[in-house]
């Protein structure tokens, strides 16, 4: 008997399933919160040298608002005045309909910047005058964010392979929680970007874990289904933010108010259960007899569990040796593994530095931030039903490559769209992004079903943490525009290509049980060359 026969018998998609993806989705609603909570606190509205300092000179005193911008700040090519430069000494002379101002001695801002609060009322960039020079610096807040999501995901899937996935999703709630408040509190740039840091460092265990723990409840029939309605929670929510940013104002505000689910995620991790998967690979049977009795129970199979013993589990996965704890060191030491490993990173990579280049960059299209994000967040839930279908119907991996090469095919085409057309670029881009999300939605699945139980969250850890790497270099891709407007556009369509032709080279695990061991990964190659002896012989 098979783990996936057992999880038939007491109903692989019933009430306990749903109860515990209903369960996850509390926390898993923060994820799409802070992956783009940038886009809405970074924010750098418009803004011009603070020239209040010149209201001692008594000629400058007695102008109006308009003439004081008029005679002591220089004007840009649309016509509205500069951010970052003003006149070296207040030019009268332009008050008589002067234009010639191109030898006008201008000088960087002397005294800060004066910001339009009319659409946000604070920022990152106006609380620490993250413009101009420090442009950069308000940019690569997402960045240090994504790093820590990155070795989060390292050090969350080891976590979760050695003591479980239900402690370490508890340790991820109370860092996330803690972190996320103590950034909202922060005093000082430092301090901010600090806890952004491990904002995204314990959110990354939210993120893997929650999507594992859900796959290895589910049966084969029903781990598609599962899945997509697991991660449907991100389109809804990621729809939700716009609405929430455009009410909560404040940057602060925000994000203490995106954290908060949190506190009611940890009440709610009491009733989430343990991986039956994982206890019975690391010899807890009387752990996983217990979680599956309750599961049968709540399903409605409970009569099956009474001839289930644990000595019958024993023999459901057979493990060497019970007591080995694999580390990322096991990805490498087999060759099939070591192949999936390298194959599925890439892959991430080119997943994860697509879909965040064009999530992140909801300022370049020439629409309203809110609209655009909340049409990117539309735009993802045909993404879902798309993969719902294809993953079953064509497979996981030409789902996999086919979403990838699409996205890359988009982000071309954007290229040849003047900047003039913002609705079409923002369609365009938009589509880009549905592509991306339903790569997304399927590498979620995909990985999960590539690698064996005693090394799933390693597995997943690992190709995350290459994902993140995508992800904290995407802002500074963007900001590659500066040498060159299409230079983003084409890296991002590059890489996405790269990860479409990797994905076509893993292997195909649609209506495949998971695998449990190490050996069941490897034996299949043993097969395949069994197989090419028998038909070619010596």
């Amino acid at each position: 008997m098979k783990f996936e026969n057992i999880l038939a018998e007491v109903n692989g998609f019933g009430k306990y399933q749903l109860r515990t993806m209903l369960l996850m989705t509390i926390a898993r609603m923060t994820l799409p919160f802070h992956f783009l909570l940038n886009n809405f606190i970074a924010v750098i509205p418009s803004h011009h040298c603070d020239i209040s300092s010149l209201d001692e000179k008594g000629a400058f005193r007695d102008l109006s608002q308009a003439e004081r911008l008029i005679v002591s700040i220089p004007v840009q090519e649309d016509g509205t005045p500069s951010s970052c430069q003003m006149f070296a000494e207040p030019q009268y002379h332009l008050l008589l309909n002067s234009s010639n101002i191109t030898d006008l001695l201008t000088v960087p801002c002397q005294n800060g910047w004066v910001y339009d609060n009319t659409t946000y009322k604070s920022t990152l960039a106006t609380e620490w005058d993250l413009v101009c020079d420090m442009r950069r610096v308000n940019r690569a807040t997402a960045t240090i964010f994504f790093i820590g999501v990155m070795v989060g995901a390292a050090v969350f899937g080891y976590l979760s392979d050695r003591f479980g996935r239900k402690r370490a999703l508890l340790v991820s709630y109370v860092i996330t929680a803690f972190f996320g408040f103590a950034s909202a509190l922060s005093y000082n740039f430092a301090m901010f970007a600090a806890m952004r840091f491990f904002t995204g460092f314990g959110i990354s265990g939210i993120s893997i874990i929650t999507i594992t723990l859900a796959i290895e409840w589910l049966d084969i029939k029903h781990r598609t289904t599962g899945a997509i309605l697991l991660s449907m929670d991100w389109c809804v929510f990621a729809t939700v933010l716009p609405a929430v940013a455009y009410f909560v104002k404040d940057w602060r505000h925000l994000t203490a108010t995106v954290t908060a689910p949190l506190l009611l995620a940890m009440i709610a991790w009491w009733w989430i259960p343990e991986s039956a998967r994982w206890l019975m690979a690391n010899g807890k049977l009387n752990s996983a007899h217990s979680y599956l009795s309750k599961c049968a129970k709540v399903n409605g199979r409970e009569q099956f569990m009474t001839d289930v013993t644990t000595e019958v589990l024993s023999k459901v996965i057979l493990v060497e040796d019970d007591n080995r704890k694999y580390t990322y060191l096991d990805l490498v030491r087999t060759p099939i593994i070591r192949r999936r490993a390298l194959l599925g990173a890439i892959v991430w990579f080119g997943v994860a530095c697509t879909y965040y280049g064009i999530g992140l960059n909801i300022t370049g299209f020439g629409v309203d931030i809110y609209l655009t994000q909340f049409i990117y967040g539309i735009s993802e839930i045909p993404a879902k039903m798309f993969v719902f279908f294809t993953v079953d119907k064509i497979g996981r991996r030409f789902t996999q490559a086919g979403t990838l090469f699409l996205t890359g095919l988009c982000l071309f085409c954007n290229m040849f769209i003047p900047q003039d057309m913002g609705p079409f670029r923002t369609g365009v881009a938009a589509l880009g992004k549905m592509f991306a999300e339903a790569a997304f939605t399927t590498v979620f699945l995909y990985t999960a079903e590539l690698f064996p139980t005693v090394l799933r969250q390693n597995g997943l850890g690992f190709c995350s943490f290459m994902a993140r790497i995508g992800v904290s270099v995407s802002p500074l891709i963007i900001i590659l525009e500066e040498v060159w407007g299409h230079l983003p556009s084409t890296i991002f369509s590059v890489v996405s290509l790269a990860g479409g032709l990797s994905a076509s080279f893993l292997p195909e695990t649609r209506n495949i049980r998971l695998p449990e061991t190490i050996e069941d990964v490897e034996q299949t190659r043993r097969r395949s060359i069994s197989a090419s002896v028998e038909k070619y012989p010596l």
